[in-house]
């Protein structure tokens, strides 16, 4: 058993997507996150003793609660179920925000509980156990914002069901302005806006626009990173879920924005930069039209978190 008997980790924020990428493309940002405290106890099993930031939403039964089914999903693989460990859950996140609230708690229940019992498993190897826990929250099983939380930078997903995963390098000077503006978007609801079947055209349009983003990202070509920024199937039917969506757009852009669209399924939008300079001007941008409208929202400036879920001090 480890000599440190209470661990505390931060699981960051993620955009999925990427406009382009849709269910195989995301990356991590700085901030917000989740934290969670994981301590060795006398009781047998995992109890969620503390949950903080939910308005009382979540509950505290493991194997209803996403970080518990992460956690508990990683126990029963290492045949240790019985092992006795306390968790305190604080979100700090927004619920259904479009920044992967879900998956910050499956990954940091995960993660915090593999380190408290010595670390038997890799990061990477935390993977599944993850996704269980978010799917357990949204029923779905797509790894564009688990992945990027739990190893950091920017995440390509060859196969969902194979897990099959790949970390892209970030440009040095890429930057992400996001910005959640405070209204609700129901990830079932804007699932089911988007069309059934694509036309060849759109698709082949999109897998050129996915291959041009990455091989901007590659190369730190941020002509090529601008040109590729565009998705032609889910936006399109999503925007009308977000008030002035395309006013939003028109401000990041003449901002200096790359390109610009939403962070998963909503209500978040974000844009990618080059410079900490244009990111925070853009911020400013978008947020002055939700403003006007008028609707509360939260700017998040950060580079391209590199890091993912880490333990912190405190």
């Amino acid at each position: 058993m480890p000599s440190k008997q209470e661990i505390r980790v931060f699981a960051p924020a993620t955009v999925a997507n990427v406009a382009c990428g849709y269910d195989v493309l995301g990356f991590a940002i700085d901030s917000p996150g989740d934290e969670i405290v994981v301590r060795h106890s006398d009781k047998p099993g995992l109890q969620i003793t503390k949950i903080t930031g939910d308005g009382g939403k979540l509950p505290k039964d493991p194997a209803k609660n996403t970080a518990g089914v992460a956690a508990l999903d990683l126990l029963k693989h290492l045949g240790m179920l019985d092992h006795g460990i306390e968790m305190e859950i604080h979100k700090k996140m927004p619920f259904g925000s479009g920044l992967g609230s879900s998956s910050a708690s499956a990954v940091a229940g995960a993660y915090a509980v593999n380190k408290l019992i010595g670390e038997p498993l890799s990061k990477r190897q935390l993977l599944p156990f993850a996704m269980a826990g978010e799917a357990s929250a949204d029923g779905a099983w797509h790894a564009d914002n688990v992945g990027p939380c739990l190893l950091g930078g920017i995440v390509f997903i060859r196969s969902n069901e194979e897990l099959d995963i790949a970390q892209i390098p970030a440009p040095k000077n890429l930057w992400a302005a996001v910005v959640h503006p405070d209204i609700e978007i129901l990830t079932k609801v804007a699932r089911e806006i988007l069309p059934k079947e694509i036309p060849l055209e759109n698709a082949t349009q999109q897998i050129g626009n996915l291959g041009g983003l990455i091989c901007g990202l590659i190369q730190e070509d941020y002509g090529l990173i601008s040109r590729s920024i565009h998705d032609v199937i889910a936006e399109p039917r999503r925007q009308k879920l977000i008030p002035d969506f395309y006013k939003a757009k028109r401000a990041a852009l003449s901002a200096g924005a790359l390109g610009f669209s939403i962070s998963g399924a909503g209500p978040s939008v974000f844009a990618l930069c080059e410079g900490e300079e244009i990111a925070r001007k853009v911020g400013i941008a978008v947020e002055k039209v939700f403003s006007a409208i008028p609707v509360n929202c939260q700017v998040h400036v950060s580079k391209i978190n590199p890091r993912g879920v880490h333990v912190v001090e405190g």
